[in-house]
């Protein structure tokens, strides 16, 4: 009796239990988006991520944006922001993101929560009309999801990327056939578009 008693109530906690859900972040979300940016990226850089994630949804240059949370349990546990950006250097035209900040909380890192976000967003913005998704992120992590380095196919970043750090600056077309008909230098929203967003 006793032991039937706990498996009804372990069956009762798995029901109680939501799974992971994906989807478009509301405003009220904002203030736990830089809890969950400033506890993933720890005390030295957390504050900074948390202040340009604050500051690019109010850059009215990143617009449209797409702003994703993880949530599972009712709580935010991840989260993913793409902005708007230009290829400039060309005359041939093309509608391109880039993904800006990607962050989990700790406790519920290596989960795969991070795929989750990054493929749930290429394929909003893909169903959107985006052609070209760049980032500037760990070069053993993104090619997990269709990133490849972008310098060599003739995308030159906002800022100078050194040759040892080249493969973290990745692209991923959305459209067949755009990387190769269109190359340009990446001009990013006002606020991402600051140097110390582009250091090591």
């Amino acid at each position: 009796m006793y032991k039937n008693s706990i498996r009804l109530e372990e069956e009762k906690d798995i029901k109680k239990k939501k799974a992971l859900e994906i989807r478009k972040s509301i405003e009220s979300d904002k203030l736990e988006i830089e809890n969950i940016h400033t506890k993933a990226f720890g005390e030295t850089k957390g504050p900074e991520i948390a202040e340009l994630v604050k500051g690019l949804f109010h850059d009215k240059t990143a617009l449209p944006i797409l702003s994703l949370v993880a949530v599972e349990d009712e709580k935010l546990v991840g989260h993913i922001l793409y902005t708007k950006v230009k290829i400039t250097q060309t005359t041939k035209s093309v509608s391109a993101r880039i993904l800006a900040p990607l962050a989990v909380l700790p406790d519920f890192q290596s989960k795969g929560i991070g795929v989750r976000l990054i493929r749930e967003g290429l394929n909003l913005l893909k169903d959107s009309g985006v052609e070209l998704v760049f980032v500037l992120g760990h070069p053993g992590y993104y090619p997990r999801v269709g990133f490849t380095p972008a310098g060599v196919l003739g995308y030159e970043a906002p800022y100078h990327i050194p040759k040892e750090y080249a493969g973290a600056w990745m692209v991923q077309e959305l459209s067949p056939g755009v990387i190769g008909r269109i190359k340009g230098a990446v001009q990013c929203s006002n606020v991402l578009n600051q140097p110390e967003h582009w250091r090591e």
